[in-house]
């Protein structure tokens, strides 16, 4: 019976990558730093989603109120969210839920969710900066912006025209990157836990 056991051991050895076809050790899985490398890259992304989860959801609350959150070039800056919501845990990528619609994310639904620890992983909403509306989806991984829907163009010329789109989507980036700052602001204050939180979760349990 113990030469079956080696032989459906050395089978889940392979199974895993950790031996070859001969049986012997793979050279891959004996390199230590690239074990650390890796595991090192993943806590970084792992830490970075899940800051980004609590400033999406963040962004949210603020902006049920649909009052500017910033002001940049005396342009008052506003958001919405308007579409698809997805939520994920905290930790991990185990429990997830999906809203749609233009009410959806501020539905009871979604607050009972993050009540429960769920936080937001990607979301559809809209922009305003002054006169202007950008429409797009961020994620909490990389805050790339996707499916992004510009301003009206205003230029006629064909050449005028992409540098005028050029330009709008680096406002729009620009604009992304001054939300994130002030999060980081308030997240990184005295205030977050006395007063932010106690306030993210009254509103959570708003019925």
């Amino acid at each position: 019976m113990a030469p079956k056991k080696r032989s459906s051991d050395g089978e889940r050895a392979f199974l895993r990558g950790e031996v070859g076809v001969d049986g012997a050790a793979v050279e891959e899985e004996k390199d230590e730093a690239q074990l650390e490398l890796a595991k090192a890259q993943e806590a970084l992304l792992r830490g970075r989603t899940w800051l980004g989860r609590e400033c999406l959801t963040w962004l949210l609350w603020k902006s049920e109120s649909t009052e500017a959150l910033l002001t940049i070039d005396k342009a008052p800056v506003s958001v919405v969210f308007n579409g698809k919501l997805t939520l994920r845990a905290a930790s991990g990528d185990v429990t997830e839920t999906q809203v749609k619609g233009v009410t959806a994310p501020y539905s009871k639904l979604v607050k009972h969710a993050l009540g429960k620890g769920l936080l937001v992983h990607t979301a559809k909403f809209q922009l305003t900066w002054g006169e202007q509306v950008y429409d797009f989806t961020l994620d909490a991984e990389f805050f790339d912006l996707r499916s992004a829907k510009l301003p009206t163009l205003l230029q006629e010329e064909e050449d005028d025209k992409l540098t005028e789109r050029l330009e709008l989507a680096t406002r729009a980036s620009t604009l992304t990157d001054a939300l994130v700052a002030a999060f980081v602001k308030e997240r990184s204050g005295k205030a977050w836990n006395s007063k932010i939180v106690p306030a993210l979760k009254e509103w959570m349990n708003e019925v």
